[in-house]
């Protein structure tokens, strides 16, 4: 199976300079900007700071893994259509990195994740060279990426300049906001229980931000596997370290935090799934949680109140899904 989709991304890759060669450049217009953004993430980011004057498509949605995800034939015409193509790079959208580099060529194309300092950035704990792509799980960073989305479509469409600019700085004030409420919420939690055991490695710069430690069956792909050494190795910390909660990913199988609670159970110790935290992929669409603030927001408020610490039950604005 492997090996036939690797041969489908190449041979998409050897007719893709012919296809677009058939497919003309947007033309200028008064219309929207259409831009078309890999994650609900970047797409929301663009959303917030294009307002009106931009037409925004995300190819993945609500429970969409970016690690595993591969471009569709509508994913390709949409992009090859589009004034401006967001992705976010550090090898987040792994399987689509040969087919951005290839449309780079010949269509606007951003990675913007790319933009953020070096030494801002965690090391991959697989790939050298590479690094851990989770960066809006720090409102802080994500804030960069949010200035790189404004300056792009401020490339893509000079004359919006004064309402991008106007529109990320209110979206750069609210993302402040949402800072300020999880260091504030989190640091109820008390420090003995300030560890975070999730699916996948998405969390360690929230870990880095507020101070917890985050430990993840898999790695930082969720194209690593969960070995059952590492699922034991884990059962023996929640018994250990007494853990009463651990966390289930929107967007990852709930399989293996569920043999975590089992096998914990066998050897005395009750451990609860704590909620639902939004890892790679925002909540419903149209929905508060839809939203990056509403994701943080909610992943922030469910860490809090399930490791006993203070939180609002709808959480910063009051606008949390009863029961989220």
């Amino acid at each position: 199976m492997v090996n036939r989709l690797r041969r489908l991304t190449l041979a998409v890759l050897a007719v893709l300079p012919a296809a677009m060669a058939l497919v003309p450049p947007p033309a200028r217009a008064e219309g929207p900007l259409k831009v078309v953004a890999t994650t609900g993430m970047i797409a929301d980011a663009a959303r917030q700071v294009g307002g009106d004057l931009v037409e925004v498509r995300a190819l993945m949605g609500p429970g969409v893994d970016p690690h595993a995800y591969r471009q569709t034939r509508t994913d390709i015409l949409a992009m090859m259509q589009a004034d401006l193509v967001l992705w976010h790079g550090l090898y987040l959208e792994a399987q689509m990195e040969d087919f951005m580099h290839a449309l780079a060529d010949r269509r606007p194309v951003v990675a913007v994740a790319e933009a953020l300092p070096r030494e801002v950035l965690l090391a991959h704990d697989t790939y050298n060279n590479k690094f851990d792509p989770h960066v809006w799980m720090d409102p802080d960073l994500w804030s960069g990426v949010v200035e790189r989305v404004r300056d792009a479509l401020i490339e893509a469409r000079p004359e919006g300049e004064r309402a991008f600019r106007a529109n990320a700085g209110k979206h750069l004030e609210e993302i402040a906001g949402l800072s300020a409420y999880a260091k504030q919420v989190l640091a109820t939690v008390p420090q003995e229980s300030r560890v975070l055991v999730t699916a996948h490695d998405a969390f360690n710069y929230f870990g880095r931000a507020y101070g917890y430690e985050v430990l993840g069956i898999q790695g930082i792909s969720t194209e690593s596997e969960a070995g059952l050494n590492r699922v034991a190795e884990l059962v023996d910390l929640l018994v250990q370290r007494r853990i009463g909660a651990v966390f289930v990913e929107s967007s990852v199988s709930d399989r293996n935090m569920r043999a975590l609670v089992e096998g914990a159970a066998a050897k005395g110790q009750e451990v609860e799934i704590g909620g639902q935290l939004f890892s790679d992929a925002m909540g419903p669409n149209g929905s508060y949680e839809g939203t990056y603030v509403g994701m943080i927001d909610h992943n922030v408020t469910t860490i809090a109140r399930a490791l006993g610490g203070q939180a609002p039950e709808r959480g910063m604005q009051g606008r949390l899904a009863a029961g989220s």
